[in-house]
Formats: C-alpha cells, structure tokens, sequence
C-alpha cells in the first residue's frame, strides 16, 4: 500500500495535505532517487495557475537543490508540456504542480521519469521508504555541491510548435472556427497560440487566471459555458480542456458534448484506415461504455480494459504494443506523439480529421450510440463493506440479470471512501434496476 502517492502523484488540500514541508521531503526524495549517474543532475518544474503553486514550487526548489539537483522552472506549462521537454532538455526527472480538473484548494505533485512518463508503482514506493523511513539529512548535498535553480522562458513556443507538428504539413485549421476552453488553467496561453498559428479562427474563454478560478464554471468538467458560446457564435467546434490540459471535452457545432470514448472512436477509425495502429485495437478502462466495445468490434479491432487511470492505460500500451487508448473522462494517449494524456494533441488529431472529410463535427463524433450507463456513489465509513456475503450475493445476482448484454462495475475509489457502482446495458430499466439493489446491498452492509 502507497501512503502518499495516489493513482495520478501526490494530490490533496493545500496547506492541508500538500503542505511546504511535505514538497520539500518530496523534492529531495526524489532527487536523492533519481541521482543516477557521474553527470550534473537537474530537474524541470511546471505548474499550473492556483495560488498554492508558488508556495510547492518554492519548497520543491529548496528540496531538489538541497540534494544536490539543478532546477529548471518552466512556470505555468501543461502536463504533456513538462512530459515532453523532460525527454527533450534532458532532464533526469519531471515535475507538475496540479491537481488537474480539482477546485483551485486542491494542488498535488505528478513525478516524470527521464523518458518522459510517469513513475511506476515500484519507483514511488522508493520515494515513499525515503519520505518516511530515510534520514534525508545525511542525503544533503555539501555546501560546494548544492545545485542551482533557474527559469526559463522559452518553453511556451518550443511546446506550440511540438503540438503543430503532429499535423502532417499540408493540414491547416483555415476555415474553422474554434472556440478554445483552458478552463483558467496551465494551457491558457499555448492552446489559443496553436490554434491560431495553424490558421483557425480561434475564441478563447477561460483564459483570465486569478489563482482561484481554475475549473471554476470553465473547463472539460464544467463545460456549459463553452456550449453557450457554441451556439451563440456558431462556431464549428468547441473544445475544452482540464487545469492542466491532459484531458479534453469536445462540443460540435450543435453544441452537443463528445466524450473520451467517441474521441477514440474517431481516431481508432482513422489510424486504422491509415494503416498506422501498432496493434489491431486500442485500450480503455473499465469505465469506458459498452458502445464503444462494440463499435471497434465492428471495425475488426479490439478493445483491451484496464483499471481506471491513465496511468494504467499507458502500462498496458506500453507493455502490448499500442500506440491508442484513453479515458471515458478525455485523456486521450497517443503514444507515436506524447508520453501521458494530451488534450491539445487530442483535439488536433479530431480538427484534422474534420478536415480531411470536408464533414461536420456532429457527423464525425457520432460514431456509435452510448448504452445507458447509470453510476452511483455509496459512501461508507470504515470496513470493507464489499465483502459482506450480502454484498457478493447481491452482485452476483445483478450480473446474471444483466447477462451478456450489459455490464457491472463496482470498484473503490482510490481517492474517498467511497465505492462506485456503474452498470450499463441495452434495458434502461433494467440496468437502474440492478444498479440501485447493488447500492442498497452495499449500503446496509456499511451500515
């Protein structure tokens, strides 16, 4: 068991989990850990745009060059962005400062490899022992070996123009008319500039942060704001992303939202018909709907599932050989071009798409009709309520109603004690039927 590293870094309150002195342990563990190698060590830092960023930032600094690392400040930069130029400035690890699609309170640190993906299970929990167990004072630097933090500022174009590039040459953005969400967050100034210098007519929103307003009424999780201009601009294609820019939402012309799952839907179709799928399928989690399943089926791929993260997705990308795959929520991985979830990548792969079939986006995203997918939350407060014999009883009995023409999904949260309960299947009724028996199961036994 991990005490400090969830399923995406270290992420909590402010000041409340995520305390000063809780980056700075982090920021020498880590570099004591990744201090490999006769060469001069130095790590990137990016951030996203909530007020407690300063703060982390500045205790990871003292704790990085305590050890005896170089510091390179990237300042308020996507997450794919520090993936990518911890590969590309040679760094022998990454850091994001974020939370992600949380409320500006919350604030967390993701950890990149020198190759530019996230730590695996292993290497955290070296982090963890030395967080926990290892004198980190007799791992500090001497006075003469300290290292030296730095910013740098060119960071912002050399990330445009890796998003650009992953268009082939000859595909511009002319004619189109995008309305771009940053949700207030670490892609408020690239996202804008990539689409305009690839030739869109390009509407921003959600591009004043404050240091408070990220995610707030903006943003892939709240994207109301980004349909109503939609419609009142009559764009061609809205297109939001998270607080720092990993996962995207999109809403065509009719102001209707697409998820992750119709997104890799689209792409599955046009890789397969280009001949560029490293493996005949793409991977998904658990979450992602039924009709998804069946639609790469029917295109003669597969779809491989995973436990829920995207971390669990690349895992299983990297380990098999695919190049696709991705989260219901909208982080979308394309291997041949980024390490982690990217947002802007995602979208870009969709316009040019739209593009190349001259097609309404409406037409292109409805790939297949989602099954009806019901999820509930159970909350409980000590226990393990799923193994109560009435619990075990009471799936077993939901999954042979739902047969072979639905599914059931019960898992903890990894985050909250909370245990989510999701089924899906052709018969609405049915599929609320099994699911609300399932929770009231569930229910009783955390009684």
């Amino acid at each position: 068991m991990r005490k400090y590293f969830g399923t995406d870094g270290v992420r909590g309150r402010a000041n409340g989990v995520i305390t000063p002195e809780l980056a700075l342990k982090v920021g020498q563990a880590a570099g004591v850990v990744f201090q490999r190698g006769d060469h001069r060590h130095r790590v990137v830092i990016g951030k996203d745009t909530r007020l407690s960023g300063y703060m982390i930032e500045t205790a990871l600094v003292a704790g990085f060059t305590s050890v005896g690392m170089d510091v390179l400040l990237l300042g308020p930069m996507p997450t794919p962005a520090v993936a990518m130029l911890t590969r590309s400035m040679r760094a022998d690890l990454g850091v994001m400062i974020s939370a992600s699609h949380n409320p500006f309170e919350d604030n967390g640190i993701k950890l990149f490899g020198p190759d530019g993906f996230k730590l695996n299970d292993e290497v955290e929990l070296e982090i963890e022992a030395l967080l926990d167990g290892g004198d980190l004072r007799k791992k500090l630097a001497g006075s003469r070996d300290l290292g030296r933090a730095k910013r740098i500022e060119s960071v912002h174009a050399r990330y445009i123009e890796f998003a650009k590039r992953t268009l082939p040459r000859h595909v511009t953005l002319e004619g189109l008319r995008v309305v771009v969400d940053c949700a207030n967050g670490a892609a408020y100034r690239v996202a804008p500039e990539t689409l305009w210098e690839l030739g869109a007519e390009v509407i921003s929103i959600g591009v004043e942060p404050d240091g408070f307003n990220i995610n707030h009424d903006v943003g892939s999780t709240a994207p109301a704001a980004l349909v109503n201009k939609v419609r009142e601009l009559r764009a061609d294609v809205g297109i939001a992303l998270d607080g720092d820019a990993d996962r995207v939402l999109i809403v065509d012309e009719k102001g209707q939202k697409v998820d992750g799952d119709q997104l890799m839907a689209v792409v599955a179709r046009s890789w397969k018909e280009d001949e560029r799928l490293t493996q005949p399928g793409l991977v998904a989690t658990i979450m992602s709907n039924l009709g998804l399943e069946r639609y790469v089926n029917g295109l003669g791929l597969n779809l491989a599932r995973t436990a829920v993260g995207d971390r669990y997705v690349l895992e299983h990308m990297r380990e098999h050989g695919y190049n696709l795959g991705g989260e219901q929520s909208g982080h979308i991985i394309m291997s041949d071009y980024a390490t982690t979830g990217d947002g802007l990548v995602a979208a870009l792969q969709l316009l040019s798409v739209v593009k190349r079939q001259e097609r309404p986006v409406s037409e292109v995203c409805h790939c297949f009709e989602p099954l009806p997918q019901i999820l509930k939350n159970v909350r409980f407060r000590s226990g393990e309520p799923l193994r109560a014999d009435s619990v075990v009883t009471a799936i077993a009995q939901a999954k042979d109603r739902l047969g072979a023409s639905g599914r059931l999904v019960i898992r903890p949260s990894g985050t909250e004690p909370v245990i989510r309960v999701m089924a899906e299947g052709d018969d609405r009724d049915l599929v609320n039927a099994v699911v609300d028996e399932v929770v009231d199961a569930v229910t009783r036994a955390a009684a």
